[in-house]
């Protein structure tokens, strides 16, 4: 009988797993996906980009070989961030934001990097190829900005919401609270 009265009244909680998975409290299974997207398809642009043996305009090319090559780390490191429990340890505590501001930057650089290099390579079926790829990987990028307002709205949006009285939304005050507005010296 005293045993029942001692017992736990809260179960345990084990440590939350390290390894990958799509239930994170930052990417849901669409995010997730698009994530090991986004890198796989940088990863390939950025090593097309390497193949190429000349460059007849060579700063638009480098320019791609530098966008892809930190969309591919910097996103690989975001998605095992993101994707496992290390984001707890990192001292880091405003993850949408971060994820955000990233995804939409490297979307517009990647887009230009693209178009630039595109406007001016040598024609060959790698940087074709390249191109190609910096595109798809765009699109990724897009497509991830896109799910992530979809799902998580805008992070720097501030909540305007009114105050609540009772479950009722409070009346907006009338009376001025300095005398002369009211009519009194």
């Amino acid at each position: 009988m005293a045993n029942d009265v001692y017992s736990p009244t809260t179960v345990s909680n084990p440590k939350s797993s390290f390894w990958l998975g799509p239930a994170s409290e930052h990417l849901g299974k669409v995010r997730f996906i698009l994530k090991i997207v986004e890198v796989l398809l940088s990863l390939v642009a950025f090593i097309l980009e390497e193949t190429v043996t000349s460059c007849t305009a060579c700063p638009p090319l480098y320019f791609f070989e530098f966008v892809s090559c930190t969309a591919f780390l910097f996103t690989a490191l975001l998605f095992v961030l993101l994707a496992t429990t290390l984001h707890q340890r990192v001292g880091i505590s405003c993850w949408p934001k971060v994820d955000f501001l990233y995804t939409g930057i490297i979307a517009v650089l990647f887009l230009i990097s693209s178009v630039v290099f595109v406007s001016s390579n040598g024609g060959t079926s790698v940087e074709a190829t390249s191109v190609i790829f910096g595109f798809l990987a765009t699109a990724a990028f897009v497509a991830d900005f896109v799910v992530f307002l979809k799902v998580k709205g805008h992070p720097f949006k501030k909540d305007q919401a009114p105050p609540t009285t009772n479950g009722n939304v409070a009346p907006t005050e009338v009376e001025k609270l300095n005398g002369e507005a009211n009519g009194t010296p």
